[in-house]
């Protein structure tokens, strides 16, 4: 049974009289331990797309089951607890309070889950060492580079060992070889196995993942799975 299930949405703004659709009849499956790439220009719908499946909005029409649970009659408060439990979020801008150190911005989602007090330093610290981080704990976010900061945001995003974790253009303010060490440690993640969905408009982010789904006017223009690729390559027969 796939993580994620969307079938036949749709989210449509009436704007001036005119009905606009960010999403037109879109289906898609997203399995556990999947790391993807969401893909497509400015205005394709891939951010209406990413608040749908991160329940940070609802469709207008069709469906959506997260984890089994049915999500597009939820009410805001049934959408914040899902959200706490079984999704995590990266930004591009990294979200993070800087009055807080890292631990504590780090702690943030198990507050909310009501975690104790042990509870959310143990797993904060078992997060942190995760991105290599472990020996900042008690730093400022301003007294971090930026590729630390983004790795406190992704240590925050997995605290509460969600179902899926949203990485919303991910390296857009990082320089390119800071960036690619956010997206080498993304793909350690997922070889763990982490269900991760980057939302990007740059083919060379997506190509890191292993399938790319492209966005346009809505729907889903093309998809490409590079595992089943190399399983067709290794299924054909040799030609010479």
């Amino acid at each position: 049974m796939a993580l994620v299930e969307l079938r036949n949405v749709s989210k449509i703004y009436h704007l001036g009289g005119e009905e606009i659709r960010a999403l037109d009849d879109l289906s898609l499956d997203i399995d556990g331990g999947e790391f993807i790439s969401i893909i497509g220009p400015s205005g394709s719908g891939k951010s209406t797309l990413m608040h749908i499946l991160g329940c940070l909005d609802t469709p207008t029409r069709g469906t959506l089951k997260l984890d089994g649970t049915e999500i597009q009659n939820a009410s805001k408060r049934e959408l914040a607890r899902i959200r706490n439990e079984k999704i995590g979020f990266v930004f591009q801008f990294f979200n993070l309070l800087p009055k807080l150190n890292v631990m504590q911005n780090v702690e943030l989602p198990m507050i909310y889950a009501g975690a104790s007090t042990s509870e959310r330093r143990d797993r904060s610290m078992a997060a942190l060492k995760l991105v290599g981080l472990e020996n900042r704990s008690q730093h400022r976010p301003m007294q971090l580079s930026g590729g630390q900061q983004q790795r406190v945001a992704i240590a925050r995003a997995l605290v509460n060992n969600p179902k899926i974790v949203f990485a919303d253009e991910p390296t857009g303010n990082l320089d390119s070889h800071t960036g690619e060490a956010i997206l080498t440690l993304f793909r350690k993640l997922s070889e763990e196995g982490r269900t991760i969905a980057l939302v990007t408009h740059d083919p060379e982010i997506a190509a890191v993942t292993p399938r790319r789904i492209e966005i346009r006017d809505g729907k889903v223009a093309k998809q490409l799975d590079a595992r089943l690729a190399g399983l067709d390559r290794l299924a054909s027969p040799a030609t010479h």
